[in-house]
């Protein structure tokens, strides 16, 4: 993907076969997000579970200088002060819900900055792969914001509470490097081959059997969000549906037939 011309801001659905690409194109001001692109977060969320077609959805900002630069300041006279700053962080917050509550894999494509809000995206991406460009941070303390509470979790279940603290006390930019040391990446490459390895990376997830990866996905964010009582009612049954799934029988057929699983998703 090429560089997008000036435009109004804008956050995009392109599917491609079974990925859904979640794209930000503010690239004027790093890809940061207006209230109309956070409030197109879930919509193009429930797009990208409803489509049969999709296995795997992946977040990225136009471009290659950044993921997003969190919320577009511009705006913040108008839409983040007084009473309008609790519509604000209702847009934010059903965002970050929708893509916590994704059944699908979520894979955050990380160019350059991603601070702020976009590092709270990122977050919620089940995976997130980064240049060695790429830079983080939340500089909530030199805006004189509050950071949401509801909005800390996700980045708690990736790194130690300490890094998290010193990324909000602090509010300076950790290196690509310190932060796959940390825990909030998983990956780092090359800025030339994010792309590639992003699409391998779904690719090899989207053929895998749908409903294992609905499972564990399902029974990892439960365990790591509610670890003293989870609803082990729910992920049973999502085990036990793999085991009554049409493609547990092609997986089996396959693997003793020598050959490549076609997965159907049921």
């Amino acid at each position: 993907m090429t560089e997008t011309p000036a435009s109004p801001p804008d956050l995009t659905l392109e599917i491609d076969g079974p990925i859904a690409w979640i794209v930000a194109n503010n690239p004027d001001r790093m890809n940061a997000y207006t209230a109309d692109m956070w409030a197109k977060i879930p919509v193009h969320v429930r797009a990208a579970e409803a489509s049969p077609d999709v296995r795997v959805i992946i977040l990225r900002g136009s471009g290659t200088r950044a993921f997003c630069a969190g919320a577009d300041i511009s705006e913040f006279e108008s839409a983040r002060t007084g009473d309008r700053a609790a519509e604000y962080d209702r847009l934010n917050h059903e965002a970050f819900s929708a893509l916590l509550s994704a059944h699908k894999p979520i894979i955050a494509m990380i160019h350059g900055f991603c601070l702020g809000g976009g590092l709270g995206i990122a977050a919620c991406a089940d995976l997130r792969l980064a240049d060695h460009k790429a830079q983080f941070a939340i500089p909530a303390a030199k805006l004189g914001l509050g950071y949401n509470p509801r909005w800390v979790p996700p980045l708690l279940a990736l790194a130690p509470a300490a890094f998290i603290k010193e990324m909000l006390f602090t509010g300076r930019r950790f290196s690509a490097a310190e932060a796959e040391r940390i825990g909030l990446v998983n990956r780092l490459v090359e800025t030339d081959t994010l792309e590639i390895s992003v699409r391998s990376l779904a690719s090899e997830i989207a053929s895998n059997a749908p409903l294992t990866v609905r499972a564990a996905k399902l029974t990892i964010d439960e365990l790591v969000r509610h670890p003293e009582n989870p609803d082990t009612r729910e992920l049973d049954a999502a085990v036990q549906a793999c085991f009554e799934s049409a493609d547990y029988v092609e997986g089996r057929r396959a693997f003793l037939e020598k050959r490549k699983p076609a997965f159907a998703g049921r």
